[in-house]
């Protein structure tokens, strides 16, 4: 039986039986879209692909591969070289790096600018967009909001430089959330340089309004992105900062230091912190009654600690308790809410492979990769390699061939 199974089901799909026909189709449909007769695939090269070690192909043959399959070699069982990014990756990446720029600008737009009358009544103009934007980033997700809320906060900055008094600080404070905003933004969509960059202009506007529950805020936003970077002390580092005054925080911003000190602690192996601070905050959330427009996470999703708690078993090992607190949660959560839907699902699907329920974890991982590809949400298509990871030990079983055939689309695609 062939080593790389990934390769020789893409050939059968194509209807080349054999390997000496595989090999003269290809080089035929490489000829052609090359426009190069000395393009050249034989029959013992493609039987080496199929072998236990493919190595990678020569560039023109990838792109030849890509072409006739519809697969890039690393997703035909190939060895990837370190480094290699696929062409057409290259190209998003340029377009999303001068997006980066160009929404930076917003935080960095050169002072002084000319005098203006700044009415108060603009921040709660603000306030009330910003429930608008926490709404729209549900159904649109961050691809399409970037630009609409940085362009956003740029205008609140330009005010700031005019504005006086209780009115400066009043848009300072609506000015930090729109930056955790943008932060977020950046973070969902997968690019942790412009969230980290965000979350560094959020945690400057919220203590030059020297507002503390926005200052914990602040210290909370950037110990989330350490999450996802997988830094359990700096989470905890960053979490027990926000909590040192904990008496003088509402609760809303004291349950989210808690609940992310919580992944902190399970990213260090920490289990009985993990519950101790998810209890915690479960006796605090009762409590939350504050009007900010931010961070309200917590209030509006359902099951929202036990979400944590499931995620924080699945990074432990903790498969079999995962996966029972995911099918609780799942049960509650709105058809509105897909993106953290596909979230939840793809973390359900790890839990149920380190559980040893490779067919579940399959069933459970076709929904999510169905969202993924539709929402374009980088979070799902990170818990989905996270899967992968998971599912080796059936790499070769049937489950195992699968799974890659269902996760093709989101490679593609998100």
């Amino acid at each position: 039986m062939s080593r790389n199974d990934a390769l020789r089901a893409a050939r059968l799909r194509r209807g080349w039986r054999t390997v000496d026909a595989a090999a003269a189709a290809l080089q035929q449909h490489g000829q052609r879209l090359l426009d190069d007769p000395h393009f050249t695939v034989s029959a013992r090269t493609w039987r080496r692909w199929e072998g236990e070690r493919p190595g990678w192909p020569p560039q023109e043959t990838g792109i030849v591969l890509r072409d006739a399959l519809g697969r890039w070699p690393e997703d035909l069982g190939f060895t990837t070289p370190p480094g290699w990014i696929r062409p057409e990756r290259r190209q998003e990446d340029d377009v999303k790096r001068r997006a980066f720029v160009s929404v930076t600008a917003a935080a960095l737009m050169a002072g002084p600018v000319a005098p203006q009358h700044v009415d108060p009544a603009l921040i709660d103009y603000f306030q009330q967009q910003l429930e608008g934007h926490y709404r729209a980033d549900m159904y649109l997700g961050p691809h399409d909001l970037i630009g609409t809320v940085s362009a956003q906060y740029q205008l609140i900055d330009k005010l700031v430089r005019s504005a006086k008094d209780e009115t400066r600080r009043g848009l300072l404070r609506v000015g930090a959330a729109y930056a955790a905003l943008v932060g977020w933004l950046y973070q969902d969509a997968g690019d942790m340089d412009g969230a980290w960059f965000w979350r560094g202009v959020t945690q400057e506007i919220a203590v030059r309004s020297r507002d503390r529950h926005l200052i914990g805020y602040s210290l909370i936003n950037q110990a989330h992105v350490r999450t996802d970077l997988g830094d359990g002390h700096a989470v905890v580092d960053l979490c027990e900062a926000a909590l040192d005054d904990a008496d003088r925080l509402t609760p809303k911003v004291r349950v989210m230091a808690m609940q992310q000190h919580a992944h902190g602690a399970s990213l260090i192996g920490d289990r009985s912190a993990v519950d101790q601070l998810i209890d915690e905050a479960g006796r605090l959330l009762p409590r939350v009654d504050d009007d900010l427009p931010w961070g309200n996470a917590c209030r509006r999703t359902p099951g929202y600690l036990e979400v944590q708690r499931a995620t924080c078993y699945g990074r432990l090992g903790l498969g079999a308790e995962a996966v029972s607190l995911w099918g609780q949660v799942l049960d509650a959560v709105p058809a509105t809410a897909r993106r953290d839907r596909g979230v939840y699902l793809a973390r359900h699907a790890t839990a149920a492979a380190a559980a040893r329920e490779p067919d579940q974890a399959l069933e459970i991982a076709r929904e999510a990769a169905v969202i993924a590809v539709e929402t374009r949400s980088a979070r799902t298509a990170r818990e989905l390699a996270a899967l992968e990871g998971a599912m080796r030990p059936w790499h070769d079983a049937p489950v195992g061939r699968d799974l890659a055939e269902v996760l093709v689309p989101v490679r593609e695609g998100c």
